[in-house]
């Protein structure tokens, strides 16, 4: 499934598959580029944030990175948050499911102008080339930018910068879910927004909303498959929601240590 979304000042694409199955029209970057057209046209592509996801296709990710130097050219304030959905790791082996030419693409176009990006370990190290195996790993991790999940760069009022590294302990739940990357990436985005100067509580409110949506989705699942039965990804549907509230205002659950 693929759509556009627009309003209010922010620019979603967003890419959901997770099911054997699935039917529609995926756009193409000619296609994408119409739309772009018509929205400075009518003279509405203007945007605070842009956040991209799932994308199979070389092309259209080219145009989505052209669209995003555009806009960051009419606002040089805008926050481009990418979630390089590429691949991920399955009893420790790493695998793409996307056409391995968009690795470069993610690499040296995306990566550049991307000012908060969100990969799994499999993906952080397909856009290094270097294995992550240990917490002095991840901190040595170079080529992204500083604000990967938890790096984040910001400026004093001197115009210096400081750099603030997270860490976070999560338990983790036994079962497949879909979706769950593109909620990450949309809740940081909108906690670094409320919490502009402080990353940790962003991390925080984020991480601990997460765990509620997973523990009433994970909850309802097993409810509705019965004991010794897996649930079905129609049941491991994200219970968003159902869980308004959690996200609008979360209990904080996971606390983030600064490193």
């Amino acid at each position: 499934m693929h759509f556009l979304d627009l309003f209010g000042g922010i620019l979603l694409f967003i890419f959901l598959l997770g099911y054997s199955y699935w039917k529609g029209q995926v756009l193409n970057s000619d296609e994408l580029h119409e739309l772009y057209e018509g929205l400075k046209l009518n003279n509405v592509n203007k945007y605070d944030y842009v956040l991209t996801g799932y994308t199979r296709d070389k092309s259209f990710l080219v145009m989505v990175v052209d669209i995003i130097q555009e806009l960051k050219e009419q606002n040089p304030n805008l926050v481009y948050v990418c979630d390089p959905v590429m691949g991920d790791k399955w009893n420790g082996e790493g695998s793409m499911y996307v056409p391995a030419d968009l690795l470069p693409v993610y690499k040296d176009k995306v990566v550049p102008v991307a000012d908060i990006i969100t990969p799994n370990q499999f993906e952080a190290e397909l856009l290094t080339g270097k294995k992550i195996s240990s917490q002095e790993e991840a901190l040595e991790v170079e080529g992204l930018p500083p604000s990967l999940i938890c790096f984040l760069c910001t400026e004093r009022p001197d115009g210096t910068k400081t750099t603030e590294r997270i860490k976070m302990e999560i338990r983790k739940v036994d079962a497949v879910f879909v979706g769950t990357g593109d909620l990450f990436a949309a809740m940081l985005l909108a906690w670094t927004h409320k919490h502009p100067n402080n990353f940790k509580v962003a991390c925080e409110k984020t991480v601990s909303a997460m765990h509620h949506v997973l523990q009433r989705t994970i909850k309802s699942a097993n409810a509705q498959s019965g004991k010794e039965k897996k649930p079905s990804p129609a049941q491991l549907e994200l219970k968003m929601v159902q869980s308004k509230m959690d996200i609008e205002n979360p209990e904080i659950i996971v606390k983030a240590t600064v490193l």
